[in-house]
Order: structure tokens, then C-alpha cells, then sequence
């Protein structure tokens, strides 16, 4: 079975390496491609990898608080390239201060986001929905 395609990396002007690393770890262990972009993403950079490598779904991870600035208008960007049903995953600390989770999830997946991660989320849980997401059966 051909591996399913990832692109991740951290949005906007984030700087946090270590969860990236440790993301991308986990999802290449558990068997899926993962083309990472690291750090200081901009959206264009995720859309233009996702179409050169015919990616299944993007992966965006932000830390710094500002992921709702840098995630607003992703998925309208990727239905202008041409790949606007590309699974679209966020994850890590993308607000500033304490919300209620509920409203943050609300917030991005009224923005276009399939699935939306709190801090702290294990790697594990992303990748048991992106097995269910992406149809995958061991």
C-alpha cells in the first residue's frame, strides 16, 4: 500500500522546533510520508508543498499563541490552488491566553479545519484520525 502524504510544519512566524520534530517522528513511524517544513511556514509554502508532492492532508502546528492570525484563510487559499478538499489538520497552543477549548475548536473549523488539537494532545490521537480521515485499515 503506498504511504499516505503529510505535510507538516509550524505557521507563521513560530519559531517552536521541538514539537515539529516530535511530530514528525511520530507520523513517520506509524507509516506515513511526512514532508516537513519546519519552522516560520507561511501558508503559501504549505499549499505549494501539498500540490509538488500531491499530498493527502496539511498538518499545521503553532506554539507562540498567533494561530488564528496565521491559519485565517488557509482553506480558502487552498480551494483557489485547485486543492480545496485537502484534509486540513491544527494543533498545539494556537490562541493567546486560557479560551475554552470548545470555542477554540469552533473558531478553526469554522475557518475550514477538519480536526483542531489543544496542547498538550498526544501524537497518537492525531494519528488515530488521520488512519480514520484518510480511510486507512491495517
Amino acid at each position: 500500500m503506498e504511504k499516505k502524504k503529510l505535510v507538516l510544519g509550524v505557521i507563521g512566524a513560530d519559531v517552536h522546533a521541538v514539537g515539529n520534530k516530535i511530530l514528525d517522528h511520530a507520523f513517520t513511524h506509524a507509516g506515513f510520508e511526512v514532508i516537513n517544513l519546519g519552522v516560520l511556514v507561511s501558508q503559501e509554502e504549505f499549499i505549494e508543498a501539498a500540490i509538488e508532492t500531491a499530498a493527502d492532508a496539511i498538518v499545521v502546528s503553532s506554539l507562540y499563541g498567533h494561530g488564528e492570525l496565521d491559519c485565517r484563510g488557509l482553506r480558502d487559499k487552498c480551494k483557489e490552488a485547485g486543492i480545496g478538499d485537502i484534509l486540513l489538520y491544527v494543533g498545539g497552543n494556537i490562541v493567546v491566553g486560557k479560551q475554552p477549548f470548545e470555542e477554540v475548536e469552533q473558531r478553526f473549523k469554522d475557518m475550514g479545519f477538519d480536526r483542531v488539537f489543544g496542547p498538550g494532545t498526544s501524537p497518537d490521537e492525531g494519528i488515530a484520525f488521520l488512519k480514520k480521515d484518510l480511510n486507512i485499515t491495517e
